[in-house]
């Protein structure tokens, strides 16, 4: 049986975060930040691996990698159990915990 995985989501970052000013698409509309998930909002990935209900497809995309390590024993920079990661949005990034739950 594989260890759950919580997912915490830690910052939203804005367009004007990553550039200094609000990126603004050609039709002069601004680009909002992430709409999907909130900062504090926490996610549980069962031993299935599957992307939980309510979470960003995107950013799940770009995490699982990490996720699937955790969830097989796995540790990154002589952490046990945690990694943080973030989805790769260049102009509007979330960053997210990921903590092993150990039963």
């Amino acid at each position: 049986m594989r260890a759950k995985i919580k997912i915490t989501v830690l910052k939203k970052f804005s367009s004007k975060d990553v550039l200094g000013h609000y990126f603004k698409f050609p039709s002069g509309t601004e680009m909002k930040d992430c709409t999907v998930v909130e900062v504090g909002q926490e996610f549980i990935v069962e031993d299935e691996l599957t992307m939980p209900e309510g979470f960003c497809r995107w950013a799940w995309v770009d995490i699982y990698r990490d996720v699937a390590i955790l969830t097989m024993g796995g540790d990154f920079d002589g952490t046990t159990g945690l990694k943080y990661s973030a989805c790769s949005d260049g102009l509007k990034p979330v960053v997210f915990k990921l903590e092993r739950i150990e039963e």
